[in-house]
């Protein structure tokens, strides 16, 4: 029997009274399509996981559909995440995005300071205290971690991660399928079969999608650049054209493969539901 494709939307805690007023909005319209679940980020903009953990729970008050907190490594020791997840647990929360998480800008080392270094040692731990009671969902980079010294190692890095129990992926944003085609290659020869589902950003500007970009160290063609530089002080034909480019990754991503699409929402509903629309994509029953 063929496996349905996973949909789901990315979410962050609001940094300010007036997103947190906003969100349970923006929950209930993406919640109309029934996405698979939604993913809660660890402290956007220097919030806290206290933020994720009400931000999970506007999620089940608001939709009802299945919400995975981002469980990181930074700062943690052991005691604290076995905390979270009984939290979690007690929640009723089935599924954990477990990354080692955003380094302090002062950081020297690639490792994380606190008792956990690596995601995949917080991916241990939770099978370790937890069995499989958690499906664990961990980050895959197609154009490399911004911090990673190699393809190669960063590749290595994955792999740990999949190895000490990954059930699934997700991966950071990119706009060049190819990158993504090429690591799915490269996880085929290495054994890996467990889904790498393609994280896909709507681009609704020129300077946040370039600043996004940069970031997270993702490619963004050079031709797209330039038409969104162009179109910048026209939102409405900027936003068509970012519509019709995303639009044309997801068939291609969608059409070979890609075992479904894993949305950055950055907490708006109407850019995601434009593309969701322009895919076709039904609503989950």
């Amino acid at each position: 029997m063929a496996v349905l494709p996973s949909f789901s939307f990315e979410l962050f805690p609001p940094r300010t009274p007036e997103g947190m007023e906003r969100l349970p909005g923006v929950i209930g319209q993406l919640a109309q399509v029934r996405p698979d679940f939604f993913s809660i980020t660890h402290g956007a903009g220097g919030s806290n996981q206290n933020g994720t953990y009400e931000t999970l729970v506007a999620v089940v008050e608001h939709s009802g559909v299945e919400a995975a907190p981002h469980l990181t490594c930074v700062g943690s020791t052991r005691a604290n995440i076995a905390s979270l997840l009984q939290r979690y647990r007690d929640a009723g929360v089935k599924r954990i995005v477990a990354l080692r998480g955003d380094l302090p800008a002062t950081a020297m080392s690639p490792a994380a300071p606190g008792e956990f270094h690596y995601a995949n040692e917080l991916v241990s731990f939770i099978r370790e205290q937890h069995g499989n009671s958690f499906k664990i969902e961990v980050a895959a980079y197609p154009e490399m971690h911004p911090q990673a010294p190699s393809p190669s190692v960063d590749f290595e890095n994955f792999r740990r991660k999949v190895e000490a129990g990954a059930d699934g992926a997700l991966t950071q944003l990119f706009y060049n399928a190819d990158a993504y085609f090429d690591f799915m290659e490269r996880c085929g020869k290495a054994g890996i079969t467990i889904p790498v589902v393609p994280g896909i950003m709507p681009i609704t500007g020129f300077a946040n999608t370039v600043r996004f970009c940069t970031g997270c160290g993702a490619d963004l063609p050079r031709w797209v650049r330039l038409r969104l530089e162009e179109l910048q002080h026209d939102k409405t034909a900027l936003q068509e054209f970012g519509l019709e480019v995303v639009t044309r990754l997801c068939e291609t991503l969608l059409r070979n493969g890609a075992p479904g699409l894993h949305f950055y929402t950055i907490n708006q509903a109407e850019p995601t539901l434009r593309l969701w629309k322009n895919l076709a994509l039904p609503a989950r029953a």
